[in-house]
């Protein structure tokens, strides 16, 4: 049996196996857990930039600047948690899901530290490191941390959900563009702003030390050394971050501050993947203009590989102009400028090509970013865009083109002029011929014949409501004109309010959680949650289906009615759904985006806990106390002895 300790003092240095905890319980401590022992870094829980949800950090308390994240694209609620176990494992847990683990179960782990480094890890038994957070970086490096062939740093999804990314491959380090195909953009080989530039077999790591940026070979044989400031103090604290526009920063953090450096990587905004939107051109001064050879930059993109049957072109983009990627790939073959053209039309993946004629490179993309201005007349590439067209030929802006357009516009005019003009013509037949019918009067043998059927719903006349009284809806209608009960406290539609309105606990969005799970779970089954008149376990209809989910017999929860499958994987996700709606904790109850994400089978739904017992014990007890006092003749009744029962004796709707 494993034993966790859930204390929430901060603590210094370590933590012992045996450890859970989550923000709610770290929250005197803004969420933090362990410092290290210089007090410069911390480990805990933080809330997202929407201050909804949490992550779990190692962060630089000075600046509140985040150095590693475990679940960076997995926020979680405040109620989950990270906990140490004693197999030695360390993981953060969603809803009984786990979201991230260092994978040490077993494996000899005696503590997990945080280093005066900022770098977290956890030690064996005989001390040595069985994982470290420097070995698993996100977006950020820090001084003395090394970054070796293998590792990856992983930008944040900027506003087009477009990220970058840094890694050692190939004796060189590269930055990439996220797009279908990584496309490379800047190399470290080929930055010229190195002051150390030595031969060798290529880099194998780097390492950030003091102001500089520094990258040797297999055998440690220092080959590169790329200086961002001229600060030269050796305890300084520099971070090399990986921002979500695509550029490399270099931060100080020291002494209740943090200071950008005034060195980028790359070094201009037109070498960025996305410095204009795709198809535009980029000029000195990040000035963005669309190609003066394409009518407008929002083309109709190419069909995919699974729709080869819709005709292709190839637009010429402009002469004179260049795109980041093409000095850091392979040309996909040499050829001429005609060769290069079919090439990409009877490629179905490419959906650009550039072509340089002084060379015959030919170069193919499937997507592409912005386009970069040349300011040397006569440099640069040919460059063709696919898109969707009548024919496989490409064709530029003007000539045949400019011959054609007038016809396509009136083609186009005439041809709206004439459906205008036959719906209106259809719209005037159907006003002079088509007769309301006249409604039903009240009364009549159709209202008679449905209000003899069982289970209908109340039927009035529509100019009642001008006269309309209380006396008219809610309760009113559930009891006979010789009963009567009278209300002191909370009003509601019985049975959907959820425990926290009883007692007296925060109200939040995850009330109407409950609420729309108690519907979805009366929809499921086809009843009330609550029958009085069942007398047996059923009576309870949502401890009823926690106990029949529980013994696999979801025939039994659902409506007869409903000709649906038992084996249908959807009935049971709707009902696993529902039932965790209408947890007795709230924070067990998952947020409506994440009920609709489960619902559309966009998110597991792992099974919820046991079945609620307030919900049972409060429900049972009201319907219990109504069975036992009858009817009266007008007389008040004691709906103050019990808190909880005032609770739910509910009104109708309001």
């Amino acid at each position: 049996m494993v034993q966790i300790c859930m204390a929430s003092v901060q603590r210094i240095g370590k933590l012992n196996p045996g450890f859970k905890g989550s923000q709610m319980d770290w929250i005197d401590n803004d969420g933090l857990i362990l410092v290290s022992n210089n007090t410069n870094f911390a480990f805990g829980f933080i809330t997202t930039q929407d201050v909804t949800l949490f992550l779990l950090v190692v962060i630089h308390k000075d600046t509140s600047t985040v150095v590693w994240s475990a679940n960076r694209d997995s926020p979680v609620q405040n109620s989950d948690s990270f906990v140490f176990d004693d197999s030695g494992n360390a993981y953060l847990q969603s809803g009984g899901v786990e979201v991230w683990s260092s994978d040490t179960a077993n494996k000899g782990v005696s503590t997990l530290e945080l280093l005066d480094s900022g770098n977290l890890i956890l030690r064996g038994r005989d001390g040595s490191l069985m994982w470290q957070s420097f070995s698993h970086p996100t977006d950020t490096l820090l001084t003395n941390q090394v970054f070796t062939e293998g590792m990856k740093l992983v930008s944040s999804p900027n506003s087009n959900n477009l990220s970058y990314s840094l890694e050692i491959k190939s004796g060189d380090m590269i930055l990439y563009a996220g797009f279908q195909t990584e496309q490379p953009y800047w190399a470290m080989g080929k930055d010229n702003r190195k002051t150390i530039n030595k031969d060798g077999d290529g880099i194998v790591s780097a390492t950030l030390t003091a102001n500089s940026w520094r990258f040797f070979d297999k055998n440690k044989v220092l080959l590169w050394q790329f200086i961002f400031s001229q600060d030269t103090r050796s305890n300084a604290t520099w971070v090399v971050v990986l921002g979500e526009d695509g550029f490399i920063t270099f931060t100080l953090l020291q002494g209740g501050s943090s200071g950008p450096s005034s060195l980028r990587i790359p070094q201009d905004q037109c070498s960025l993947p996305a410095a204009c939107d795709p198809y535009f051109v980029c000029y000195t001064g990040n000035k963005c203009q669309c190609p003066p050879a394409l009518p407008s930059c929002k083309l109709e993109t190419f069909p995919s590989c699974n729709n080869t049957k819709n005709p292709v072109e190839l637009v010429n983009a402009g002469d004179g102009l260049s795109y980041f990627a093409l000095g850091y790939v392979q040309p996909f073959s040499r050829t001429d400028l005609n060769g290069c053209r079919d090439s990409c039309l009877r490629n179905c993946t490419c959906g650009a090509m550039f072509f340089e004629s002084s060379s015959g490179n030919c170069f193919l993309f499937d997507q592409i970013g912005s386009l970069q201005g040349s300011n040397e007349e006569g440099s640069g590439f040919l460059s063709y865009i696919k898109v969707s067209g009548t024919g496989g030929s490409d064709k530029n802006v003007g000539g045949s083109d400019k011959k054609r357009f007038p016809f396509v516009v009136i083609i186009i005019i005439v041809t709206i002029f004439v459906i205008f003009g036959l719906l209106y013509a259809g719209f005037v037949f159907l006003r002079k011929s088509k007769k309301l019918p006249e409604s039903p009067k009240e009364g009549s043998d159709e209202d008679n014949f449905l209000e003899g059927l069982s289970g209908m719903p109340i039927r009035f006349s529509y100019n009642n409501l001008q006269t309309a009284t209380v006396s008219d809806f809610g309760l009113a209608k559930l009891m006979t004109r010789e009963q009567s009960h009278v209300f002191t406290t909370l009003r509601g539609t019985r049975g959907y309010l959820a425990p926290e309105w009883i007692t007296n606990y925060a109200i939040s969005e995850k009330s109407d959680v409950y609420s729309y799970g108690m519907v979805l779970l009366e929809i499921i089954g086809g009843r009330k949650n609550y029958d009085p008149a069942e007398n047996s376990e059923k009576s309870h209809f949502p401890s009823y289906t926690f106990k029949m989910m529980k013994e696999g017999k979801l025939k039994e929860i659902i409506d007869a009615k409903l000709k649906i499958d038992e084996e249908d994987e959807r009935v049971g996700i709707a009902i696993k759904v529902a039932l965790w709606c209408i947890q007795d904790d709230m924070y067990l109850r998952p947020s409506m985006t994440k009920v609709v994400q489960m619902l559309e089978r966009l998110s597991p739904v792992p099974p919820p806990p046991t079945a609620p017992q307030l919900g049972s014990r409060l429900y049972s007890s009201f319907f219990k106390s109504i069975s036992e006092e009858g009817t009266s003749s007008g007389g008040p009744s004691d709906c103050n002895s019990d808190a909880h029962l005032s609770a739910v004796r509910l009104s109708g709707p309001r």
